[in-house]
């Protein structure tokens, strides 16, 4: 397992190691254990799977507030997205930064993001699916978005005419948002 830190800090970059034959592959695609080693001690709770029909598709820019911000590790099954993770930690010197990285079902990698980031994709194959690690439980009162074209925060996607869902097409601005993100975690 290799994990690099990418531009925005304590998000990491995961690649696992495949051992490909004419089956197919097999990978340990989690391991606690490997993750301490590169400082990762996220104990996660919930897996969330999200199927996408179409390219085009994007979700987001989606995070849970304080009290309980999540932790999140990404992985694409099948298809691929170009992911963007955003610093909404309005203490932070990166705050309104954003990354971005292709993650795909062919490339394998696999995104770590701490809490204080928003996450957000564009989906770049129909039928893509996308699986999640959370380390805290949904919270319904907690749950935000941040409008997808921001210009606060600027996002290129890559794309003309995007799919979106009715609550990520009228999400408001960050500017309008409550979110009360930091850098020292939850509050």
């Amino acid at each position: 397992m290799n994990v690099t830190e990418l531009a925005l800090p304590g998000v990491k970059l995961i690649e696992t190691t495949y051992f490909d034959d004419n089956r197919g592959y097999s990978t340990e695609a989690y391991d606690d254990k490997t993750l301490l080693d590169f400082g990762i001690t996220t104990k996660f709770v919930v897996d969330y799977e999200c199927y996408n029909r179409d390219a085009g598709t994007i979700r987001g820019i989606h995070f849970q507030n304080n009290p309980h911000p999540q932790v999140k590790l990404v992985r694409v099954l099948h298809g691929a997205v170009r992911d963007f993770i955003v610093d909404l930690r309005k203490d932070s010197p990166t705050f309104k930064r954003w990354i971005c990285q292709e993650v795909s079902a062919t490339n394998r990698k696999q995104l770590y993001l701490p809490s204080g980031f928003g996450h957000a994709y564009v989906t770049l194959e129909p039928e893509t699916v996308v699986l999640y690690k959370f380390d805290d439980y949904y919270d319904r009162e907690l749950v935000r978005a941040i409008r997808w074209n921001d210009p606060e925060i600027g996002i290129d996607w890559g794309v003309a005419e995007p799919i979106l869902s009715p609550s990520d097409a009228k999400a408001p601005f960050l500017r309008d948002s409550d979110v009360n993100l930091t850098v020292g975690g939850n509050s």
